[in-house]
């Protein structure tokens, strides 16, 4: 069953208008100062790591927000200081904050302390489905009386916190669109700059690339075999409904079978926001969780994957950068286009040959990987699609950024020439 869906979500913020009211007065009467505070829904990780890398080295004063002992541990670990985004020193330190970054929403850091900051929102994905308020997800609400004007207050809400986000990079011109309505913002505020996030598909050679990759990976998931070819599954979530592409029983034995024959094993990362029951029913090295609680951030490690398999994750564009053949599971296609919609068609992405079952996904991944040939063909097509959404391909995204935010007013570091 799923953890998190929107109505509740929105329920929720509707619940803590009073706090937000509280919080925004309490900002008006604490100045801001120069410190980069910095945030993400996923964990210590994502665009915001770049980016909070790149202002520390730049001599920025960064403090990282965070939601749980683990976060402070990896935020510990890497060197970063840190404080939990809630309570009074979550408050004070976003309240002071001069920039703050985040990946998710607002309430990457602590949500009632942003009024007046210049907020940078590093999304997290360039959108294939709808996103925002082109999304009916995003203002779904419980069924109750009044439902209809509670979804006008939600959207009001949402666009209202959109209006505070001062820079917002896209990967291209394409992706600026999508961002821009999603988000309700002018070209001026989206910047074509690439996404820091995917500056690590881009930055050193191949070799360098996929062996920090697989060191990253057998770290998280146990060892793998240097022959092995690694499968990655990345379903997205559902906005709180079951996950149709579940395997059964029957399934999970086909898989493991396919997986045996071919040498392969199956990374399995279900959506951090959803649970779904993606473990087979005897236990095999040849299937490994994958999911948020194993690793935060998964970009890192796509170097050391060879195949990608997902209905609907914004990693179809993303590794095409590592021109790494893309498969997609799709049971509930026309309901999903129906109920949350796709920016352009869902066949232009996954171009008529998205499978709408475990079987048919399975034929697909053997012909794969017993064919060099169908191997390469869908290398091409998937550095094709790639091509089309990321601009840049150069490992400079996050600088790219960090100059825009300096281009915008916010001052260089203290004792900087």
């Amino acid at each position: 069953m799923a953890s998190f869906s929107f109505g509740t979500g929105n329920a929720a913020k509707l619940l803590r208008i009073p706090m937000y009211a509280v919080g925004r007065i309490g900002t008006l009467f604490v100045p801001r100062g120069r410190r980069w505070v910095f945030g993400c829904g996923a964990g210590i990780g994502d665009g915001a790591l770049a980016l909070q890398r790149h202002a520390a080295a730049a001599g920025h004063d960064t403090l990282w927000l965070t939601s749980s002992e683990r976060e402070e541990r990896e935020a510990a670990a890497l060197g970063i200081r840190s404080v939990r985004k809630n309570g009074l020193r979550g408050w004070w330190a976003t309240a002071r904050a001069g920039v703050l970054v985040v990946t998710h929403g607002l309430g990457d850091v602590n949500r009632y302390a942003n009024g007046g900051a210049f907020v940078v929102q590093l999304w997290h994905g360039i959108p294939l489905k709808r996103i925002g308020l082109d999304s009916p997800a995003t203002t779904e609400v419980p069924n109750v009386p009044g439902a209809p004007l509670l979804r006008r207050a939600i959207a009001v809400l949402y666009r209202a916190a959109a209006q505070r986000i001062r820079v917002l990079p896209a990967a291209s011109h394409r992706a600026r669109g999508r961002l821009e309505s999603a988000f309700g913002l002018g070209d001026a505020r989206v910047v074509v700059t690439g996404e820091p996030r995917v500056d690590v598909l881009s930055t050193g050679s191949r070799e360098k690339r996929r062996s920090a990759a697989s060191a990253r990976l057998v770290q998280a998931v146990g060892d793998i075999p240097a022959s092995a070819r690694t499968i990655l599954y990345a379903p997205t979530w559902r906005d709180g409904a079951p996950d149709p592409a579940v395997p059964s029983a029957a399934e999970w034995i086909r898989i493991i079978r396919v997986l045996e024959a071919h040498d392969a094993i199956l990374l399995v990362r279900s959506h951090p926001l959803g649970e779904g029951a993606y473990t087979p029913p005897l236990p095999s090295k040849r299937v490994r969780a994958l999911g948020s609680s194993v690793i935060a951030d998964v970009t890192p490690v796509l170097p050391a994957v060879d195949v990608l398999i997902t209905d609907y994750s914004s990693l179809a564009y993303d590794v095409g950068l590592l021109r790494m053949p893309v498969l997609f599971l799709a049971p509930d296609a026309q309901e999903y286009a129906r109920t949350r919609g796709f920016y352009g068609r869902y066949e232009d992405v996954a171009d008529d040959d998205a499978r709408a079952d475990w079987t048919g996904m399975l034929e697909q991944l053997e012909h794969l990987l017993s064919d060099r040939r169908a191997y390469d063909v869908a290398s091409e097509r998937s550095a094709t699609l790639s091509a089309g959404m990321h601009a840049y391909r150069d490992g400079r995204n996050t600088e790219r950024v960090y100059d825009v935010i300096r281009a915008r007013g916010i001052p260089a570091p203290k004792g900087a020439a």
